[in-house]
């Protein structure tokens, strides 16, 4: 497994929670994560470059939730906060060798995903 992903739960509208990706291999370039809701397709949430120079977070979560990582470690993770139910989704992190800029917005940037961990964010 190449992509950990943890840190789902339950949490309540406006809370927090902070979501990990480990990755098991080699550091790859660009992260990004992503979440798919119930009956709704893969949904961009945000992505990161190398050297953290260039991150992209989607409208919806902008202002709310930060994408940061660790090289260090081999890590990046996801914080959100003032949490909404619409936020209620399982979410994947994802990576790749090559950062594409603001194309890091599509799943088809990235080739390696991790299994997805569940937030549930209750009203």
């Amino acid at each position: 497994v190449q992509l950990q992903a943890s840190g789902g739960g339950l949490v309540q509208a406006g809370g927090s929670l902070r979501l990990s990706c480990a990755a098991s291999r080699r550091p790859f370039r660009t992260y990004g994560w992503f979440r798919q809701a119930p009956g709704k397709g893969l949904e961009f949430v945000a992505a990161i470059s190398s050297g953290s120079y260039y991150t992209y977070v989607a409208d919806p979560v902008k202002g709310r939730f930060t994408i940061s990582r660790d090289n260090a470690k081999d890590t990046v993770n996801l914080q959100m906060n003032k949490l909404k139910p619409e936020d209620t989704a399982v979410y994947y992190c994802a990576a790749d060798e090559i950062f594409r800029g603001t194309s890091s917005s599509a799943p088809s940037s990235f080739g390696s995903w991790g299994q997805g961990t569940q937030l549930t964010v209750s009203s």
